[in-house]
């Protein structure tokens, strides 16, 4: 199988660390290009054996999946310009949520899906979010799945949610590696522990939940009752997170919500314009 990347910024360098230590594929197989060459290169120098194509036109041509990984507001004129050269063979993946796959589909003459990945992928971890389009035949379907399942657990994922759900998965590293940098402040300012030890104390309690529900031994809900004695000190904790976050969650989601279709309707403009 051979696969090209449109786009190496963030996610895209994921996806292909993801690709290639997970042995889904060797570094010969790999077809790269973005905008700017240089970043392209910088990565060929961790991975010599990629291949960094000069234009998107030889991406496709030398590729039968291809992802990809740019910014919504660049995705019209691309795929515009990948519609020429694009065959009922190929497989077109996007990643990102605020174009739809029928959105795509009506873009483009090839096979559609999108998959948004998580930074979790690039420890051949966390969770994938899939979503099919008309095009596609069962026999991609089931490559995209498979290849998923090498670095990460897919989750079929319908329109309607993929919002709320890219929220959870690929949004949701940064939101609680913020509450956590909030907590080592607080506790570095009103306590003595050093920031530098707090980091490493909160760190290594996220890995060992990370672990306990990886492994099945409490859900969310149980992992509270467990810690959490009647009067106790975690008891007086969680009250006052109670307390001071009622309208956080509900905040957060109008925002990512509120963003997201300021997104999509840029896009849907750029659509009857290109109609």
């Amino acid at each position: 199988m051979k696969c090209g990347i449109i786009g190496t910024g963030n996610m895209g360098q994921v996806l292909i660390h993801a690709f290639i230590q997970s042995h889904l594929l060797v570094e010969e197989e790999l077809h790269i290009h973005n905008r700017s060459q240089d970043k392209a290169f910088h990565i060929k120098e961790n991975y010599p054996f990629i291949h960094v194509e000069q234009s998107i036109e030889e991406v496709i041509n030398k590729t039968d999946i291809i992802f990809l990984c740019v910014k919504p507001k660049q995705m019209i004129p691309i795929l515009k310009k990948m519609n020429k050269k694009l065959t009922s063979n190929q497989l077109l993946v996007s990643i990102t949520s605020a174009l739809s796959v029928p959105e795509i589909e009506s873009l483009v003459d090839c096979q559609v899906a999108r998959m948004i990945p998580s930074i979790t992928n690039q420890a051949l971890a966390g969770v994938t979010l899939i979503t099919f389009g008309t095009s596609i035949d069962n026999e991609r379907k089931e490559i995209l799945l498979k290849s998923a399942r090498y670095f990460s657990e897919p989750v079929i994922i319908e329109e309607e949610i993929i919002r709320i759900s890219s929220d959870m998965v690929s949004c949701g590293p940064a939101f609680f590696s913020y509450f956590a940098q909030k907590y080592i402040q607080a506790a570095s300012e009103s306590t003595a522990i050093s920031t530098q030890h707090a980091t490493l104390l909160i760190e290594k309690m996220l890995i060992g939940l990370g672990t306990l529900l990886q492994q099945g031994h409490f859900t969310l809900e149980e992992l509270i009752e467990k810690v959490t004695v009647a009067g106790g000190i975690t008891g007086v904790g969680i009250e006052s997170l109670e307390k001071n976050q009622k309208q956080l969650f509900y905040d957060l989601i109008d925002k990512t919500h509120e963003k997201f279709y300021q997104e999509k309707k840029h896009l849907t403009d750029a659509i009857q314009k290109h109609d």
